[in-house]
């Protein structure tokens, strides 16, 4: 975001800024639902609900579907943030440009640790297998 931007010309939702998940759970919060009520309609545990919100997991094609619906948003946009999305939220104040920085790097490193965490649990279960062959 350069300094020339302010805050209407942010992209809250876009790839840049929203990860999947702070896409879904976006969505959901504009959409008035709590995560018990998306979850028991979507027919999923709230954990599941909760592992696609924090990016620790994805839902598959059909319950993709179904979010959209709910949702009332384009699945183009629960995937990239490109399409019909919500309405952003309001600010009555411009973000200033050091802070929009944070915030995507806070998004980074977030994006960084699932990651790492995820070949953290592959190596793991890689190691027991290697040490129950012996």
């Amino acid at each position: 975001m350069t300094d020339s931007e302010n805050a209407g010309d942010y992209d809250w939702f876009g790839p840049e800024a929203a990860t999947f998940g702070d896409r879904i759970a976006g969505a959901r919060e504009v959409a008035g639902m709590t995560q018990p009520e998306l979850a028991r309609r979507l027919g999923v545990r709230i954990s599941t609900l909760r592992g696609w919100e924090e990016d620790r997991s994805e839902p598959r094609a059909n319950r993709l579907s179904m979010l959209s619906g709910l949702l009332n948003v384009s699945l183009p946009w629960l995937l990239s943030g490109e399409g019909q999305g919500p309405e952003e939220p309001a600010s009555e104040t411009p973000i200033p440009t050091d802070v929009s920085q944070i915030l995507l790097e806070m998004r980074s490193v977030k994006t960084d640790m699932a990651r790492a965490a995820d070949q953290l649990t592959r190596l793991e279960k890689r190691l027991r297998l290697a040490i129950a062959k012996g």
